[in-house]
């Protein structure tokens, strides 16, 4: 699969911003499935200072600064990006959820530097004694971890629900799990918060799902979104990543930028700024493939156009 992504990060201040630092994890990850191919970053008004680096989990993080008084920043983002078929899981086959967890535990010298962070509560994913009683279903003695994780997968899904409306981004788990209603940040935290409860090393992946409108219906521009999803260490088998929005391993539809403890560590866009008051924040995100004709009651979109000659986002 090969994909174009354009995302698009608008700002509406109330009053003149002098001065405003950005942090931005936009750009795609090389995995084993997964081959970034272009990534090209600008912001209107023009950057003053853009650089990058590799973060503590293998992000590639940009930092930008826009200088000079301003009431409107918009951040664009443009990426093409090649997808290979994932090898395909074997749940009833991975190792028992316990001996995961005992790798892991407080006097195991031996595990992996790469799981040994992430079985540890985070700020917006803890480990809490309620979640671990609410995922211990899933997980009897002896069950296969992947198995015991697709179980919990599908348990989160049935008992919460998707409401757009219902959380922000400093949500945090212990009221998503009261109310029961969020969106993919909160499905994917909640999971993480599961696994670390029982002992089990799991990280937050943000990224991207495509996504197709209903039969008959014309997609719109704009209209996907960042998405974000769970990954599981199980041992030999390494990281399985986990859908709890959508109830499903993500295959070649999901394209990962970046990866850490929760959303903290990877949110798409974060900063501080000089000024502004209050402000109004709104994200365009289209995610397009490219190795097909577009699909019936599909826009059609031109290419990198928009990131040579940003368009005014607001």
């Amino acid at each position: 699969m090969n994909y174009e992504i354009r995302h698009i990060t608008s700002y509406g201040y109330e009053y003149d911003v002098s001065l405003s630092h950005h942090v931005a994890h936009l750009t795609p990850r090389e995995t084993l499935g997964q081959h970034c191919v272009e990534h090209r970053l600008e912001a209107v008004p023009r950057m003053s200072t853009h650089s990058t680096h590799v973060d503590h989990f293998g992000n590639l993080t940009n930092f930008l600064t826009v200088e000079g008084p301003h009431r409107q920043l918009g951040i664009v983002a443009w990426s093409r990006v090649e997808l290979f078929p994932p090898e395909r899981l074997m749940p009833e086959s991975s190792a028992p959820w316990e001996t995961i967890r005992d790798l892991h535990g407080s006097d195991s010298p031996n595990a992996p530097m790469e799981s040994a962070e992430f079985v540890f509560g985070s700020p917006l994913a803890p480990s809490r004694a309620d979640l671990a009683e609410y995922a211990r279903p899933a997980f009897p003695a002896t069950r296969p971890i992947l198995a015991g994780a697709i179980d919990l997968c599908r348990q989160i899904h049935a008992d919460f629900k998707f409401d757009g409306h219902a959380t922000t981004v400093m949500t945090t788990v212990q009221d998503f799990f009261k109310t029961r209603r969020g969106v993919c940040q909160d499905f994917a935290q909640l999971m993480v918060a599961c696994l670390r409860s029982l002992g089990l090393p799991a990280r937050y992946v943000s990224g991207y799902l495509e996504t197709l409108p209903p039969p008959g219906k014309t997609k719109l521009v704009g209209s996907d979104a960042s998405h974000a999803w769970a990954s599981l260490w199980c041992g030999d088998d390494g990281w399985a990543d986990i859908d709890p929005t959508n109830n499903v391993i993500p295959s070649d539809h999901h394209i990962t930028t970046a990866w850490g403890r929760d959303y903290s560590d990877v949110a798409p866009v974060s900063g501080m700024l000089v000024g502004g008051g209050r402000h109004k924040l709104t994200v365009s995100v289209d995610v397009k493939r490219m190795d097909a004709p577009p699909a019936e009651g599909t826009v059609a979109e031109a290419g990198p156009s928009p990131v040579t000659q940003p368009p005014s986002p607001w």
